[in-house]
């Protein structure tokens, strides 16, 4: 399969994380030959979890698949530039490439915002590349923020709509 091909798996996943209410980011992790090791889409607020990003889910799967927390010569493809916590997990699982498609200007840290992978202190590079399906990976992502400002002009809750609740309005608590 070919980049674009498999960034359109990634896509796949964005969508499934939009479908669930979360920030529409989803990840594949695959072999050399393409072959699809382990998939991924955003699940912090599903999960109750800030380290729920989509590489991070995809990473944790393919260790379970695998049997190991290191991914040597694996490819990840992942919908919005990765940020500092999933590129330092993705140096720590050993990585060979990463492909992204949407640049973060704000906390993309393969170069936007900030280059983790030039610092002299890591052990370990990947090979990355980003702009991969650029343009429908951000409108995606725009999208999917249109529509919750739009929601909120008209005094919508998009979390309430969608069956979830805000811990800091639990009652009781």
């Amino acid at each position: 399969m070919s980049d674009h091909d498999l960034m359109g798996l990634a896509l796949e996943q964005a969508r499934e994380a939009a479908r669930l209410g979360e920030i529409p980011v989803g990840a594949v992790l695959c072999g050399e030959g393409g072959e699809v090791v382990a998939v991924g889409c955003n699940r912090t607020i599903t999960d109750h979890d800030p380290t729920a990003h989509a590489e991070v889910v995809a990473l944790r799967r393919a260790g379970q698949a695998l049997g190991t927390y290191r991914f040597p010569g694996l490819s990840l493809y992942v919908t919005l530039e990765p940020c500092v916590m999933c590129a330092m997990a993705m140096v720590h699982a050993r990585l060979g490439r990463v492909c992204f498609g949407a640049f973060d200007p704000r906390t993309g840290a393969l170069g936007s915002a900030f280059s983790l992978l030039t610092h002299p202190g890591h052990n370990h590079h990947y090979a990355y590349v980003g702009g991969i399906r650029a343009g429908e990976c951000a409108e995606l992502l725009r999208g999917f923020f249109r529509a919750r400002r739009e929601m909120q002009r008209e005094g919508r809750d998009w979390m309430a709509e969608r069956g979830m609740e805000r811990f800091w309005e639990r009652q009781g608590d």
